[in-house]
């Protein structure tokens, strides 16, 4: 029984011995079996050419023999030193991307100019390119005691003209070399087409080395190569430039010329080698001179209407006349452009799914704003020539006047002169009257007006006939200009003032623990300050009976609580609070650079709006009135309703309150410069400081930006305040308005008014 059992497992394993064996021999067939010779006993080492052959061949590493490491091994104790750690390099950031990235400017303007002319043919020429290149800076050698208003004026101090030309190369070189890529110098009898030049630049190699303008050769014809002459102006390359800078002392001492422009050609031509140009890249420099008694309306040549620079011009009227033609030119081209991209998309629009009904009417103007809810429904206002029924203060209509009535006017006019582009010859339109009109601001494309006009037509023939006419226009927003504003930081330090008088005690525990969570905890750059406001008769009983003892018994517990917090308080006495009477006061205990920030105790101050404080108010340029999100009154809000425990900004939770100017963000000196201004008012009426808040002595007297805008960060509870008729009428009206719309939204008062109708007949 055992024998048959060992064949039967025998029998299973046999293929993998089998398989076994056969790798084994396999393997042994592929090695190339040597003798290797021992050589330690002989000391000699094998040579390169005799490397023995083996299963293995030697690695790289060589082998030391035991022997031979007991013999030569020295042990060393490599003391250890602790890395000490390296200063770290500060890291220099630019304050502008532009600057780190190396980005400069694309064109500066440079205009020779002299003591006889820059009053008349230089302000000439800053009024026709100034507002067309952002760069425009004349060069004199002549100081002036008041340069023109506008004009950005450099003297020499010296009325040679070559000396003129070194100095305002050399004051290039100091200033402006690092900022532009090209520079344009033209002398002041010459008008310039400032966008033809701005074209010119825009379209070459910044890289190249450029001296473009009218070529003249050089006066005698002794020295080869050309000159641009100064008459037509020329154009440097910034590359150009910062090879001849090196040189520009020697062109000073070796080259005498009678000619500015002359002696600048001779040193460019001399030290680097490039004559002037008027061909470059395929661009043309185009001139043209002028003649005795020319009239541009009659001129028709194209050497005229392509020139980039006409010279000489005389006085200041022929300068704004060629300005004038070459503007009407511009114009029309842009209007060929704009006609010639609408017959475009109209050709692109034929080939769409929908047709030409996917083009948006007019052509290449945003689409009208679709709302996404009832909410988001733009409204359209109904007016006629005299009234509009949409006023500012609620009424029914009212009366078209100022900017309206102009508005209205003009919109008129131009769909008559419209339908008279359109159907004559055959009739011509005059207004008989305007029967309805309507219109709407569409933040996405400009304002909406649909008009029903009544028109009489008459035909060639004579016939005159009234129809109704309906049309629609657009005035579409035009192109939105970004206004360069100063540098501020949010690291400023605020001083936020909370004046408050007796009836308003009762919100300050609420105030601090605000407070103190929003600056207090977090160590922000805040000092609180508390104007404490006595009537007469409370001043008088302060010792006895401090109605603001219970105020300062809780500033003394948060003073106690954190104890790098101080919070002072200032007490006046006045039966008729003023604004600008309390600000008298602060203002002369701290510094001019001091930014304030004008609360009330009813105020929920946060650190999102200390900082929009901090960016929206710039000292000797921008004052900062927020509006801020005033909470209904609970008991209309949520009428049988529980009142939540945090409100948010919806419709029906409250309003912005545009009737209050409580808040305010401005630097001390601008608020005492703007009371210096108004001395003398004050002196002829002491009871205007009574009648005038702090928003009013800003717009009236202070001439800086009053930025008047929505505030979400800003909420206040809600409170009815106490108007005080002793003050102007203007400012009892707005309290008297805030009071009336902060009590609930039309349709929360409309229900508790049908609830009480329905209580009332049942």
């Amino acid at each position: 029984m055992r024998f048959p059992a060992l064949v039967s497992a025998l029998r299973s394993m046999g293929p993998v011995i089998i398989g076994i064996s056969l790798g084994f021999t396999l393997s042994l067939l592929s090695v190339n079996w040597t003798e290797e010779a021992c050589y330690a006993d002989q000391g000699a080492p094998v040579g390169r050419d005799e490397q023995p052959k083996g299963a293995r061949k030697p690695n790289s590493i060589s082998v030391v023999h035991d022997a031979e490491f007991e013999a030569d091994f020295e042990p060393r104790i490599l003391p250890y030193k602790q890395v000490e750690p390296s200063t770290a390099k500060k890291v220099f950031r630019a304050k502008y991307i532009s600057t780190e990235l190396g980005i400069r400017e694309r064109l500066f303007v440079g205009v020779l100019t002299s003591k006889n002319t820059i009053n008349t043919l230089g302000v000439a020429v800053n009024r026709t390119i100034s507002h067309h290149l952002d760069s425009v800076v004349f060069f004199t050698g002549t100081h002036n005691r008041k340069p023109p208003h506008g004009m950005i004026v450099v003297s020499h101090g010296d009325e040679r003209l070559i000396w003129n030309m070194f100095q305002t190369m050399k004051y290039i070189f100091e200033h402006y070399i690092n900022e532009y890529d090209w520079f344009y110098f033209v002398q002041d009898d010459v008008y310039t087409e400032a966008d033809r030049i701005k074209d010119l630049v825009d379209h070459l190699s910044m890289n190249q080395e450029v001296y473009m303008g009218c070529p003249e050769e050089f006066i005698g014809g002794e020295m080869e190569g050309s000159y641009c002459y100064g008459g037509f102006g020329y154009l440097l390359s910034r590359t150009l430039l910062l090879r001849l800078q090196p040189f520009l002392e020697n062109c000073r001492n070796d080259i005498l010329s009678a000619r500015p422009d002359e002696w600048l050609g001779r040193c460019i031509i001399d030290y680097t080698a490039n004559n002037c140009v008027s061909d470059f890249q395929g661009l043309h420099y185009h001139h043209y001179q002028l003649g005795k008694n020319f009239d541009p309306n009659k001129e028709q040549s194209e050497q005229f209407r392509r020139a980039l620079t006409v010279h000489p011009v005389s006085d200041p009227e022929e300068m704004y006349r060629l300005h004038r033609h070459f503007t009407e030119i511009e114009l029309q081209k842009t209007y060929d452009e704009i006609a010639k991209l609408q017959e475009e998309i109209k050709n692109v629009s034929a080939d769409a799914f929908e047709g030409n009904r996917s083009a948006q009417w007019p052509i290449g103007i945003n689409p009208p704003f679709e709302p996404k809810s009832r909410h988001e429904v733009i409204k359209w206002e109904y007016f006629t020539e005299e009234e509009i029924y949409s006023c500012i203060d609620g009424s029914p209509k009212c009366d078209l006047h100022g900017i309206d009535l102009l508005d209205v006017a003009d919109v008129i006019d131009v769909a008559v002169e419209e339908l008279n582009k359109k159907y004559q010859p055959i009739l011509h339109m005059k207004k008989q009257r305007l029967i309805n009109g309507y219109r709407r601001f569409d933040p996405t494309r400009g304002m909406e007006y649909t008009l029903d006009l009544q028109l009489e037509a008459v035909s060639q023939k004579g016939h005159s006939h009234s129809i109704a006419k309906r049309v629609h226009l657009v005035r579409p927003l035009s192109q939105v200009e970004i206004i360069p504003m100063p540098y501020v930081t949010e690291g400023t330090r605020v001083h936020a003032i909370i004046p408050m008088t007796a009836l308003e005690r009762d919100y300050v525990e609420h105030f601090l623990k605000v407070f103190a969570s929003n600056a207090f905890e977090t160590s922000e750059n805040i000092i609180l300050t508390f104007l404490f406001i006595y009537d007469p008769v409370e001043a008088q009983q302060v010792n006895q009976n401090d109605i603001f003892a219970n105020v300062k018994t809780q500033i003394n517990l948060y003073e106690h609580k954190y104890p790098t917090v101080k919070i002072p308080w200032i007490s006046v006495k006045t039966d008729t609070p003023s604004q600008i009477k309390f600000m008298d006061i602060i203002s002369k205990k701290h510094p001019v650079d001091t930014l304030f920030l004008l609360a009330t105790v009813n105020t929920n101050i946060n650190l999102e709006f200390v900082n929009r404080c901090r960016m929206n108010s710039i000292n000797n340029w921008q004052v900062f009135f927020p509006i801020h999100f005033q909470e209904y009154n609970p008991d209309v809000a949520y009428h049988s309703q529980p009142r939540p425990a945090t409100v948010d900004l919806l419709k029906e939770s409250g309003h912005f309150d545009r009737w209050s100017f409580d808040e305010a963000c401005f630097y001390n000196a601008d608020y005492m410069a703007t009371r210096t201004k108004m001395v003398a008012d004050v002196q002829e009426n002491e009871d205007i400081l009574e009648t005038l808040d702090i928003y009013d002595i800003f717009v009236k007297y202070s001439g800086l930006h009053v930025f008047r805008a929505v505030e979400p960060a800003l909420h206040q509870n809600y409170r009815y305040q106490n108007c005080n008729p002793r003050l102007s009428e203007d400012i009892y009206h707005r309290c008297v308005q805030s009071n009336l719309e902060g009590v609930g939204s039309p349709s929360q008062l409309a229900m508790l008014l049908f609830e009480q109708e329905q209580g009332n007949s049942t």
